[in-house]
């Protein structure tokens, strides 16, 4: 209790208190930038925390990345241009509702949804990290598998447009994302020979592309008259521009599910906040009592995938701290701040240096109180900032796009295939193919790859798939729900097709 109490003093020194508001402010500035993931804000200050206390540094870096978090969401809702690949799921309902001049709504639900994401998984860091890294642990390649399985039947049963259109998005993000170098033989794929195609192709010159480069070239399409118009216009009606109460309330069953969620694939490693963001969406959606309103200006679409892309930040931290593995690349960039302070994260972390950690957890907490204060300041300032012509706001939208893709690696190739893919962006809006889907499928097929190819190799070294199957129970339970799941979708479609089916009039004769 003297090492808790001691941590929570440090937490509250003056020092420590202006680096999480430096660091919330700069994490909310650089999130806004498209390009600019929430990763390489906090590796901007690794080479700085050597020169702070542990209990400064530190914080300060979550600091930044809870900030950016929530800035990345800010032209996703308001210019429909991700700041990092978890927003793009926030766009959905949140672009709609800015339309619809409600977005100082969706930007209040999004800050309320990140503090509350983040606030959960840090109790559960805080409480659980050892229960919940012992789940972790238990998860192998095999696991992963069925966990990405969930994420695709999520979307097959919760496509509203034509089957066959989502399909082929689907298909088209795998084909996409097999371009490189075979992850396990090496060998090339689809790169037809050229050099800058070997490492794959980027998430975020595609997601720009497919984003904000193919919107700039919808609104390319108006008349010159109204390209001078503002870009977004906010309704002037204070519910238009707040949360109530009310909402906030109907909000919460949402907000625990998808912090839940996102905890839980945060503490997983290798699968990140985009997934579980996507993945928040789909169960939000599966559970709402309005499905339909769901890709059209939902507050449920925008607080569910930003609570589990915040939950996330905090349970990475947990097989960290419980085992010393990092789950995300912001993850490991801590553990090596960690690491030049003198602190090795493991199993004796805690008994070896009991203050720094314990000042760090009070920090993490403190940050979101932080972070929701500033974040109140900083959507008028936001508002502001998109209300400018379009004439005089896109092509600022292009040079931040171009200076993101190319921040990334350093590439102009890339540049270009955000172009390329901005263009193939406005073709399958026009032919109404679900962009979003292929982006899902972009973003799911590396990991399901990997995963199957590691499980086809143990299931080689072992007496076949039922001796398999069998030395793995959570993999048995998971299997039994997926097996369930599948049966129920089924029937959901059967009852949508037969529903669709107008009934034969009768003879009333």
């Amino acid at each position: 209790m003297d090492a808790i109490l001691e941590g929570i003093s440090l937490s509250f020194s003056f020092a420590a208190l202006a680096a999480i508001i430096v660091g919330v402010i700069l994490g909310q500035i650089l999130g806004s930038i498209p390009g600019l993931t929430a990763a390489m804000a906090v590796a901007l200050l690794v080479p700085f925390s050597f020169y702070f206390d542990p209990w400064i540094g530190i914080p300060m870096m979550l600091a930044m990345f809870k900030g950016s978090l929530f800035g990345s969401s800010i032209p996703a809702i308001l210019l429909r241009t991700p700041g990092t690949p978890a927003a793009a799921a926030t766009l959905i309902d949140g672009n709609p509702l800015a339309q619809r001049g409600k977005g100082g709504k969706a930007l209040h639900t999004v800050l309320y949804a990140s503090v509350f994401g983040d606030t959960f998984s840090d109790i559960c860091l805080i409480f659980g990290a050892s229960t919940l890294a012992a789940i972790a642990i238990r998860f192998g390649p095999s696991e992963y598998v069925i966990l990405i399985l969930f994420a695709l039947l999520s979307l097959v049963s919760l496509n509203r447009g034509s089957p066959w259109k989502g399909v082929v998005a689907i298909l088209g993000g795998v084909l996409l994302a097999c371009v490189g170098l075979d992850p396990i033989t090496g060998t090339e794929r689809l790169t037809f020979g050229n050099p800058e195609l070997f490492d794959g192709i980027g998430l975020i010159p595609m997601l720009i592309g497919f984003l904000a480069i193919s919107e700039v070239f919808t609104q390319l399409e108006q008349p010159l008259k109204q390209l001078g118009e503002r870009t977004v216009t906010f309704s002037t009606r204070r519910e238009d521009n707040h949360l109530s109460g009310a909402e906030r309330r109907a909000l919460l069953p949402t907000l625990f599910r998808a912090s839940a969620i996102g905890t839980v694939i945060g503490s997983l490693p290798g699968l990140g906040s985009t997934v579980a963001a996507f993945v928040a969406y789909n169960e939000a959606r599966r559970t709402a009592k309005h499905p339909e309103e769901f890709g059209h200006g939902s507050l449920h679409g925008v607080a569910a995938p930003e609570a589990a892309n915040n939950a996330v930040g905090g349970a990475n931290l947990i097989p960290l701290l419980a085992f010393g593995i990092p789950g995300d690349v912001a993850a490991a960039l801590i553990l090596g701040a960690l690491l030049i302070q003198g602190i090795t994260p493991g199993p004796i972390a805690f008994r070896d240096n009991p203050v720094p950690i314990y000042a760090i957890f009070a920090a993490m907490l403190l940050a979101n109180l932080v972070n929701y204060l500033i974040g109140i300041g900083f959507i008028p300032l936001a508002k502001r900032m998109v209300s400018v012509p379009k004439r005089l706001l896109f092509p600022g939208v292009l040079i931040f796009a171009s200076a993101g893709a190319y921040a990334m690696r350093g590439s102009l190739f890339d540049v270009q295939l955000m172009f390329a893919f901005g263009l193939m962006g406005w073709l399958m809006a026009k032919l109404r193919f679900p962009t979003v889907l292929l982006l899902i499928g972009f973003i799911l097929t590396p990991i399901l790859e990997r995963s199957g190819r590691q499980t086809l190799i143990l299931v080689g070294s072992a007496d076949g798939w039922l001796a398999f199957i069998a030395s793995r129970p959570v993999l048995m339970i998971l299997l039994g729900i997926l097996g369930v799941l599948t049966l129920l979708i089924l029937r959901q479609r059967i009852k949508m097709r037969y529903a669709a089916i107008p009934e034969e009039p009768t003879d009333s004769s």
